[in-house]
């Protein structure tokens, strides 16, 4: 068994509703982000694109500051400032110096409650997402797997592009914007999380300081489960000079006990590492495919897994034919205790890894919090890896990578 030390959780909730988690480190630098349950899913149709343009705009002026004293706030002293917006959280987040933990907090309460969403900033921030959505489409293995997604959940909100259309966005008025975010980014969604040298108590002291003195907000969104799936195939002739590839199917939410068994066999098929089944059956075997993953993304009420490869477009059906059949021997022949002993110690050791990285460990510590209510520790995730057998492993394959499951996209 793999034993971790790890510095405790500490948890608070402030008078309007936020919750925060704190986690000790002796590192002078700080990281600290909030997390909010919200993302492009949980807009209307008609709506769409507004939650990844709102994250845009926080930065572009509050009732007291400029955008550029926004973006000084934090650069100014050697830190970074961003923000992000996924299917169903959109988060702000930055790094700097331990001593310059109040100054983030007192800009962060600033944005996310007195930002006022300038027309002449906003105006301008529309021409750079736009920018955004067209570089998003001159990259096919980008495209492809929004394609795959709108592929498998149709019209419903997972199904749809996060950065939204060019028609949309240009559509959007600074009052459309502000009542979104009213609506919208309630303190009953908020979560804020930190690693950081400074004791927990003294930062639960300074955020109900700053973000606890804003009025408590309650929202009333509720999530529709996608519609029943079906298995379809796409083949889109496209000028590019390779062809592009995802196969996959719906998978496992993020609340289905089966997530850790299928985040293994996920590891061991291509997302873990150079020795992954992909990567040397078919890449290093055939030489077919430079690029070559799988993946698998867990939501509130599902979940997405994909095989992306790219490959000459004369490789391409066989390069298909090869994906399958990896897919199918999983199905139909469980891994020998020995090999996934080796991949459950080469997870954990990733998982370790990772964990000493303090920005996206926040970044998780915050998203769990919101997810689940809880954080399960890093030890603990460790011994449900340990107590996976073979069986269950092989169990989840069946479920996903039935033949008769799986979805194709190509562009060829």
């Amino acid at each position: 068994m793999v034993k971790t030390k790890e510095y405790p959780f500490s948890f608070h909730t402030l008078s309007n509703g936020i919750r925060l988690v704190h986690r000790f480190t002796t590192s002078d630098v700080s990281h600290c982000g909030l997390t909010i349950d919200m993302g492009s899913r949980d807009e209307k149709s008609s709506e769409n694109g507004t939650a990844h343009f709102i994250e845009h705009c926080l930065f572009k002026g509050t009732e007291k500051r400029k955008a550029f004293q926004i973006l000084s706030c934090i650069d100014g002293v050697g830190g970074e400032l961003n923000a992000f917006t996924t299917k169903e959280e959109t988060c702000v987040y930055a790094l700097y110096l331990q001593q310059y933990q109040e100054r983030f907090l007192e800009l962060l309460a600033d944005i996310m409650f007195h930002s006022d969403f300038p027309q002449q900033p906003v105006e301008k921030e529309k021409v750079v997402v736009l920018d955004e959505i067209n570089s998003y489409l001159d990259t096919p293995s980008e495209q492809i797997f929004d394609d795959f997604e709108h592929l498998i959940f149709g019209n419903h909100g997972l199904g749809r592009l996060i950065l939204g259309t060019p028609r949309r966005v240009m559509s959007l008025s600074c009052e459309q914007l502000k009542d979104f975010f009213s609506w919208n980014y309630t303190t009953d969604k908020m979560v804020v999380s930190t690693i950081s040298s400074m004791p927990a108590d003294k930062w639960f002291s300074l955020c109900e300081k700053h973000l606890g003195a804003e009025c408590k907000t309650t929202g009333n969104m509720s999530r529709k489960a996608p519609r029943k799936y079906e298995a379809k195939t796409v083949v889109e002739q496209r000028d590019t000079y390779q062809s592009h590839i995802v196969i996959g199917n719906r998978a496992f939410s993020y609340r289905n006990p089966k997530k850790v068994a299928f985040s293994l066999l996920n590891n061991i098929l291509g997302s873990g590492a150079m020795n992954s089944y992909l990567n040397m059956h078919i890449r290093e075997k055939y030489g077919f495919t430079y690029s070559i993953e799988s993946s698998y993304t867990a939501y509130y009420d599902s979940g997405v897994f994909a095989v992306y490869a790219s490959t000459d477009k004369k490789h391409a059906d066989k390069t298909l034919q090869l994906i399958k059949h990896e897919l199918d021997n999983l199905v139909q022949k469980a891994i020998n205790p020995v090999s996934l002993s080796k991949f459950k110690h080469q997870l954990i050791g990733q998982l370790i890894v990772n964990a000493d990285q303090n920005q996206s460990e926040m970044l998780a510590m915050g998203k769990s919090l919101l997810n689940f209510g809880k954080i399960n520790s890093l030890q603990e995730i460790c011994e449900q890896l340990e107590q996976l057998t073979p069986s269950e492993v092989q169990d989840v394959a069946q479920e996903v990578f039935s033949p008769d499951k799986l979805s194709v996209i190509q562009y060829l």
